[in-house]
């Protein structure tokens, strides 16, 4: 019998001083799963009183980022002069197009105490005629996305489409991004509606179409294109299911910056250092360009 996965992945961990980070994407064996070209999960971390994340200001170009937490909070201010905490539950959207900067940080009132953090971070390559669109931010209460029980698993439709219903998330071309949390024994069949699909574990185990080594926490799964694929979970799981309708070309990736054509990046990295970019209002400090 064939096997359901085409690739497997396991990330890289780095420590951000007390703050784990596992890259799943871009990897080696797979640069991209539809329009997802980079993934990130962000702890679990446990900060002290005082503590907590200082992301300051830095740029992107010819994407769109996606963060999505299961715990803590996130300010994000940026050079629209949004200024906007995400909390569990919620999307955060937030479309560079042709260049936007911005900062993510601990709220104040979280720092006067321990505190938690715990989430995933994504950006979606946008299609070659939307790269140099306006940037753009959009914030999506928890409240407002699809939500529903299949077979014993909970769902959360972040963006995209499946199993016939549409988050109201902004897309700019035909994407899966699906949070499931499995209870244990159930058993969910993701249908053959996107071209690309990868199940990403974030706590947990995942049988994946009856392979006899299950997926471990931390591992995405590179799905075979075509077919219903069988998940199930032996006991109480975490998963990420995202995918898409495949980009029309290659896309080069640099830093914080994405696009189609490489000597877009170079003026990026100009515009950057010559101080280009809009800056972002209340924020003084910035991430200077990589040597």
């Amino acid at each position: 019998m064939t096997s359901p996965i085409s690739v497997r992945i396991k990330p890289r961990e780095h420590d951000l001083g007390g703050f784990s980070v596992r890259r799943v994407l871009p990897h080696a064996l797979c640069r991209l799963v539809g329009p997802f070209v980079f993934f990130d999960h962000m702890g679990p971390a446990q900060f002290e009183p005082g503590q907590g994340i200082d992301v300051r200001p830095h740029p992107h170009i010819g994407l769109a980022t996606v963060t999505y937490l299961f715990e803590g909070v996130i300010t994000h201010r940026d050079s629209l002069g949004v200024l906007q905490d995400i909390h569990p539950g919620d999307v955060n959207w937030m479309t560079a197009g042709r260049g936007i900067v911005h900062s993510e940080r601990s709220p104040a009132d979280l720092r006067g105490r321990g505190h938690g953090l715990h989430g995933i971070q994504t950006w979606i390559a946008l299609p070659e005629a939307d790269e140099e669109i306006e940037p753009g931010f959009w914030h999506y209460p928890s409240a407002d996305l699809p939500r529903w029980n299949q077979n014993g698993v909970d769902l959360v439709l972040i963006a995209g489409t499946c199993f016939g219903r549409q988050s109201p998330t902004r897309t700019y071309s035909p994407m899966l991004y699906l949070a499931a949390d499995f209870q244990p024994g159930a058993t969910l069949r993701l249908p053959n509606e996107h071209a690309e699909r990868a199940a990403y574990v974030v706590g947990g185990e995942l049988s994946v179409g009856g392979e006899t080594t299950p997926l471990a926490a931390g591992e995405m799964a590179i799905l075979q294109p075509g077919g219903e694929v069988e998940l199930h979970a032996k006991a109480a799981a975490r998963v990420m299911l995202c995918g898409g309708a495949p980009l029309s070309g290659a896309r080069f990736v640099w830093w914080n910056f994405v696009s189609s054509r490489r000597e877009r990046i170079e003026q990026a990295k100009q515009d950057w250092q010559a101080g280009r970019f809009a800056s972002v209002p209340g924020e003084t400090e910035f991430i200077p360009l990589p040597e």
